[in-house]
């Protein structure tokens, strides 16, 4: 008689433990920030025309450009921790067996789909929608010269990672901490732990530095938005009515992805999942938070008859290393804040971002957008050749695209879980001799 044959192991969930519970709470004045930039180009509106303008910018333009100066400072370091952390967690998920790494593979290629969506699609948005005329935005440091294809491809390798540091050339120094951090992960337990933490508590310590500047956002954005408003007058409010709406479009390309994977990968019928997908996206909505919404992303997989196994698995590990927006929206961001700053960005210049927005968003946090904005974004405009001056007056409206980041992310995390869940093998019951 043949004994019963043992069922496979399924693969223990990962707790939903994040880069986000890791790292010190950090709480930032959205809603003053935002109030903060209207009272600015109100401000800046009535003092249009009037003698007292120049004066009005004279006092404005340092205090904006000090504000952008702390933000700058952070962006190096932070990106080198979270980036550090993140690639080794996912080599470390990559290792919990043939589930993870199924999963990961999902996550992999749509990160990348996500980069070259968003370094297509914000082109030629921009091409057919063009931004306001009567724009000018008070210029900061001269970006220096947007790379082209060769330029992108010499500078993938540091000749020295200290001198690119030094000289804020972000795309050798990401591809050297990920080189790094992959090479990390083959010592032994114990310099490998001690690497880990290192870095983690450099992130940790850049994210409050980075917290402290932006706890004066409303006063930096302010003067930003009065200079802003001084030099552009209505036509500023109607730039950053289009930024919203062109990076928001390019979010909801990702979201209504999600939709047709869980129809096509997942096998779920589009009532059904979107009826049980809509308490969650209103979770999402409320708190713009994936890991606040991670228990109603559960509920949700629950109602669409995802295996508990395979939902209690994915969805953790998902919220922990897939933003899926990520990518395609920060380089909207930074496209837009090439175009504000009157540059043409080349292929080169593009595929630079690309590079980078894919890379970078495995150090992402998942916290609400205007936290990570500059330190996801930063990079990107670095390595296309982008100011960072713009981005100071982008990030007040972030709130808004902010909420289409969350919708895309959640509804991308429960449509991969229906996708995995689709493709595992249903286990055939063992044979019952009489």
């Amino acid at each position: 008689m043949t004994p019963p044959s043992t069922p496979a192991p399924t693969p223990a969930p990962i707790p939903p433990s994040t880069a986000a519970s890791r790292f010190p709470e950090i709480r930032v004045p959205g809603m003053l920030t935002l109030a903060g930039l209207v009272a600015g180009l109100v401000l800046g509106l009535l003092l249009a025309g009037h003698p007292a303008a120049q004066t009005a910018q004279k006092l404005a333009a340092p205090v904006g450009s000090l504000w952008l100066q702390g933000l700058q400072m952070t962006i190096l370091p932070l990106v080198a921790g979270l980036l550090f952390s993140g690639i080794v967690a996912t080599v470390a998920a990559a290792k919990a067996g043939a589930m993870a790494r199924r999963t990961l593979g999902i996550i992999v290629s749509f990160l990348a789909f996500s980069a070259i969506l968003g370094a297509v699609a914000m082109p030629l948005l921009l091409d057919l929608f063009p931004i306001p005329t009567g724009v000018t935005l008070a210029r900061g440091a001269d970006p220096g010269q947007v790379p082209g294809l060769a330029d992108f491809l010499a500078s993938l390798l540091p000749t020295n990672v200290v001198s690119a540091a030094a000289e804020s050339a972000m795309l050798p120094v990401i591809v050297f901490v990920g080189l790094f951090a992959f090479a990390s992960t083959r010592l032994a337990e114990e310099p490998r732990r001690l690497l880990a933490v290192l870095f983690e508590g450099l992130a940790g310590a850049m994210m409050v530095v980075i917290g402290w500047v932006l706890a004066l956002a409303p006063i930096g954005v302010f003067a930003l938005g009065l200079t802003l408003g001084v030099r552009s007058g209505a036509a500023a409010l109607g730039a950053l009515a289009h930024y919203i709406v062109l990076v928001t479009a390019v979010g909801t390309v990702v979201m209504v992805a999600g939709y047709l994977i869980a129809i096509s990968a997942g096998r779920r019928k589009l009532p059904a999942f979107a009826a049980a997908l809509l308490p969650a996206q209103v979770v999402a909505i409320s708190t713009q938070s994936s890991l606040a919404t991670l228990p109603s992303m559960l509920v949700a997989s629950r109602r669409l008859g995802t295996a508990p196994t395979t939902s209690e698995f994915v969805l953790p590990l998902a919220v922990t290393l897939f933003r899926a927006t990520g990518p395609a929206m920060n380089m909207a961001v930074a496209v837009y804040a090439a175009k504000l700053a009157g540059l043409d960005l080349g292929p080169g210049a593009l595929a630079a971002g690309a590079f980078v927005a894919f890379a970078t968003t495995f150090g992402a946090v998942s916290l609400p957008g205007t936290i990570s904005f500059v330190s996801s974004i930063g990079p990107i405009a670095a390595a296309m050749g982008v100011p960072l001056w713009p981005l100071g007056v982008l990030v007040a409206v972030e709130v808004l695209p902010d909420l289409m980041r969350t919708l895309g992310n959640v509804t991308m995390d429960v449509a991969i879980t229906s996708a995995v869940d689709a493709g595992v093998a249903e286990p055939q019951p063992a044979e019952t001799i009489h």
